[in-house]
C-alpha cells in the first residue's frame, strides 16, 4: 500500500495556521506590517516544533540571509527517525498590511506535500491565471482577457455580464482593468490577499469566475495547494521584475515561456493545505475576542481524498498556550490572556 502522508498531521498544520492567525492579531490595527508578520513567523515556527515530520521550507519569508526565520530550506518538525519527510510551503500572513490595518482577507497559509513536489519560481513575481472546474483547460493564459472571457460566458452559458474577475487594484494591471471594462464583464478588485482571490475562483458562492494578473509568486504555489483539492486550474508565467532577475532566472536555465500548471507547482498526489483567517473575509472569519476567549475559522484540504473541513474553533484564552522562538531569546509558551506577557509581545522587537 502507498504511504500517505500521516492523517493526524492535517490538524497539526491547522494548529500551525491558528497560532500564526491568533498571534498576529494581537497587532491588528496597529499600522505595523513588521509587528503583524514577526509575530506570525514567531509562532508558526514554534508549533511547527511538534509536528511529528521531518520538513523541509522550499516557500517561505526568502533566502537565509534576508530571512533568519522560516527562510528557503530551513527544517521544521521534530526530525524523529520515523518521522515522513516532506516539504513545506509557508505564508504565514498572506496580506500583512490587511492586518496592520485592519482590513478584511488576510489569512496565515501552509502547504505541506511530498519531497520534491513543491517548484520554487526563480522570479518574485509571476504572471497568473486561475479558474475553478468548470473553467478548467478552457482558458489560455497567452490569449487576451477578452477572449478569455468570452469563452468562459459560452463554457458557462452566462452573459458576459455575468463573468466576474478579481483583479489586484496595481497600476501594472490599468490595462487588463481596462480591456474587462471595456467588454463588459464584472471586476473585483481586491488590494492584498490574492491567495484568498484565487482560491475564490473554486468557490461556487464566492460569484468569482477569473482571478487574472501579476503577483506574488510563493503566492502562486500556495493556491496551487488548495487547487489540487479543489479542482480548480491555475496557470503561471514567470515574471522578472528587471533586467537583472531575468538574466539570473536565464542563466539558471529558466523558460520564459513556459506556461506552468497546478501540478507543475505542487505535485503528487498527497498534498495538505491549511489556512486560518485573521481578518473578516470571504473566504473565512477573520479572528473574533469575546470574553476572555478567541474564535477562529479554518480550513483544512488533503487531495489524496479530497476531503475539505471548515474548522471553527473556541480558544479559551486562560488556558491557551502558543509556543514561539523568540521571546526574551529562548522558546516559551505564551498565555494569551495574561496581560504581562501580552504586554511583552506588544514592545517585542521580532525583526
Amino acid at each position: 500500500m502507498e504511504k500517505e502522508l500521516y492523517p493526524e498531521v492535517t490538524l497539526d498544520l491547522v494548529r500551525v495556521t491558528e497560532a500564526a492567525a491568533l498571534m498576529s492579531s494581537i497587532y491588528l490595527g496597529f499600522g505595523n506590517k513588521e509587528k503583524v508578520d514577526g509575530a506570525a513567523v514567531d509562532a508558526m515556527r514554534g508549533m511547527l516544533d511538534y509536528i511529528d515530520i521531518k520538513g523541509t521550507v522550499i516557500i517561505g519569508e526568502g533566502e537565509k540571509d534576508e530571512a533568519p526565520m522560516l527562510y528557503h530550506g530551513e527544517k521544521v518538525g521534530n526530525w524523529n527517525d520515523n518521522s515522513y519527510e516532506m516539504d513545506i510551503a509557508v505564508d504565514p500572513i498572506d496580506g500583512t498590511r490587511l492586518v496592520a490595518y485592519g482590513l478584511p482577507n488576510a489569512i496565515s497559509v501552509m502547504v505541506a506535500a511530498e519531497k520534491g513536489k513543491i517548484l520554487s519560481l526563480p522570479t518574485f513575481y509571476s504572471s497568473k491565471l486561475v479558474v475553478g472546474p468548470e473553467l478548467k483547460g478552457k482558458l489560455d493564459i497567452n490569449s487576451p482577457i477578452k477572449e478569455n472571457i468570452k469563452v468562459a460566458a459560452a463554457v458557462l452559458g452566462v452573459p458576459i455580464s455575468e463573468i466576474t474577475v478579481v483583479i489586484l487594484n496595481r497600476d501594472r494591471h490599468k490595462n487588463i482593468i481596462d480591456d474587462v471594462r471595456s467588454i463588459g464583464a464584472r471586476i473585483k478588485l481586491i488590494g492584498d490577499g490574492d491567495i484568498a482571490g484565487a482560491i475564490a475562483t473554486c468557490m461556487p458562492d464566492s460569484g468569482v469566475n477569473i482571478y487574472i494578473g501579476i503577483g506574488g509568486s510563493p503566492e502562486a504555489i500556495l493556491a496551487a495547494g488548495a487547487l489540487k483539492t479543489l479542482d480548480g486550474e491555475i496557470q503561471v508565467k514567470i515574471w522578472p521584475r528587471d533586467e537583472d532577475e531575468k538574466l539570473k532566472a536565464l542563466g539558471e536555465g529558466w523558460d520564459l515561456n513556459k506556461v506552468y500548471f497546478t501540478d507543475d507547482l505542487v505535485g503528487g498526489k498527497h498534498v495538505i493545505f491549511a489556512a486560518t483567517g485573521v481578518t473578516e473575509g470571504d473566504f473565512l472569519s477573520g479572528v473574533k475576542f469575546l470574553k476572555g476567549k478567541a474564535i477562529t475559522e479554518s480550513i483544512s484540504m488533503r487531495s489524496s481524498s479530497a476531503t475539505i473541513r471548515k474548522i471553527s474553533t473556541v480558544h479559551n484564552l486562560d488556558t491557551k498556550t502558543i509556543r514561539i522562538k523568540s521571546l526574551d531569546g529562548d522558546e516559551k509558551f505564551v498565555n494569551l490572556n495574561k496581560s504581562d506577557e501580552k504586554q511583552k509581545l506588544l514592545n517585542l522587537k521580532l525583526f
